[in-house]
């Protein structure tokens, strides 16, 4: 089995058909990304999609991000006709893009939207905001594919898709995916070998502050010296003070996608990480 395969599973394959099925039906969708990597995020059924159906922008994890960074990219998103909101999800205040969906309802029915976006990018966490976390799925809808899941919000129906990664992405991006969440690490190398290519590309980017502000520990002479001054800092050792590089890259990504190290951002406008 190859590594694509490992990393577009067969739900994956199964939510696209879905999806692409159901576009024709759809007034809207809305493509969750992580707002501090939004390019590298991005779904890779969006840009196909956007042809047939209007497709909004919704930055996700905001606070974790470079404000002035995230406003750049939502000046580049807007431009035309496009719409882009940056949402912290955790506080649930999207209500300026709640009066933007209202107002592109149709006039004789509900709004119909789709959530998608790759894993881990908030899609569920958004669609709890819109429709509320109890809510239940509403089934099937006449004259609208079966088989998918519909639920009810104030003013439209949104329909809820898999995470979906592009199967034709290389490791370099799958390793960028890593540090964030939205991939496995264990099966694109291992946490040693995604927390070294980190290390490189914070130290690349001139972004290793974030790490020393955080946790004090200075860049080494190399990515490795500096992962494993990385490891002692965080208490991963092995017998005879040998440092245990798969557990300090684990904590190290864990950290990192989660935000522990503070709000900036990986990718900005005409520079980007893939």
């Amino acid at each position: 089995m190859s590594g694509r395969t490992v990393w577009f599973p067969g739900h994956m394959a199964k939510g696209t058909r879905k999806l692409e099925g159901l576009i024709g039906k759809l007034d809207l969708i809305l493509e969750v990304r992580d707002a501090r990597a939004p390019e590298v995020t991005a779904s890779p059924l969006a840009s196909s999609m956007s042809k047939i159906c209007p497709v909004w922008k919704v930055l996700t994890k905001s606070d974790l991000a470079d404000k002035k960074v995230t406003d750049a990219w939502l000046s580049l998103y807007r431009k035309g006709s496009g719409k882009a909101w940056a949402v912290d999800l955790l506080k649930g205040k999207i209500e300026p893009m709640r009066r933007d969906l209202l107002k592109a309802s149709p006039s004789h029915r509900e709004l119909r939207l789709a959530v998608v976006g790759i894993p881990n990018v908030g899609k569920s966490a958004l669609l709890n905001c819109l429709v509320g976390k109890k809510s239940a799925s509403v089934g099937g809808i006449p004259g609208v594919t079966k088989g998918v899941s519909w639920y009810k919000g104030r003013g439209f129906l949104v329909v809820d898709s898999p995470g979906i990664l592009d199967p034709k992405s290389d490791e370099h991006i799958q390793k960028a995916l890593a540090w964030l969440g939205c991939s496995k690490a264990e099966i694109i190398g291992g946490y040693d070998a995604v927390a070294f290519r980190l290390v490189e590309f914070l130290l690349e980017k001139d972004l290793w502050y974030v790490v020393k502000d955080a946790w004090g520990v200075n860049p080494g002479e190399d990515p490795y010296e500096t992962l494993e001054s990385l490891g002692r800092r965080l208490g991963c050792l092995l017998p005879g003070n040998k440092v245990d590089f798969t557990l300090a890259g684990r904590r190290f990504l864990e950290a990192f996608s989660a935000g522990k190290l503070g709000a900036f951002s990986l990718e900005r406008p005409g520079d980007l990480i893939g």
